[in-house]
């Protein structure tokens, strides 16, 4: 949540080479624990999926973005993420959690696709600010320049 309780410079040092420092680790744990509750807004989910490597389940929160009737997460930390790797090790099924545990399916949406979804993102989750290098104001094209880096995932019920 850059720009609420730290500085976009500070943001971008908690999650040098791509992965959370200390400090991200404990906003991640407070932020999936808020959002699991529902207390945020519909947009603020913990993702839930089982690691590539330990088969543990572990908690992510995450904004979404919806656009043309569907909500997308996106990794703003791009392909190196750890909720990303996961879920593809996973053929795409996890769990939203808010307030209730629903089952998904994330499809990635190809890079072509993804600029007004990153654009619309980056309006919405003010913590992706720092690390998607593009003014939310900014028109879609130069969306597109920095799509390929920052996969997106289009969020689909699954039952069960």
């Amino acid at each position: 949540m850059a720009g609420w309780l730290v500085s976009d410079s500070a943001a971008r040092r908690m999650y040098a080479g791509g992965r959370g420092d200390a400090t991200a680790r404990r906003f991640a744990r407070f932020w999936a624990a808020v959002f699991r509750l529902g207390l945020a807004p519909k947009r603020w989910v913990t993702l839930e999926v089982p690691g590539r490597r330990t088969g543990r389940v572990t908690g992510f929160p995450l904004g979404m973005a919806d656009h043309d009737g569907h909500w997308f997460l996106v990794s703003m930390l791009g392909e190196q993420c750890n909720w990303v790797r996961n879920v593809r090790a996973n053929g795409g099924r996890a769990i939203i959690h808010r307030r209730r545990r629903t089952p998904c399916r994330l499809v990635e949406v190809p890079a072509g696709d993804r600029a007004p979804i990153l654009r619309r993102y980056v309006r919405k989750a003010p913590g992706a600010r720092p690390h998607i290098p593009v003014d939310p104001a900014a028109p879609v094209s130069e969306f597109e320049a920095v799509a390929a880096r920052y996969p997106v995932f289009r969020v689909e019920r699954r039952p069960g």
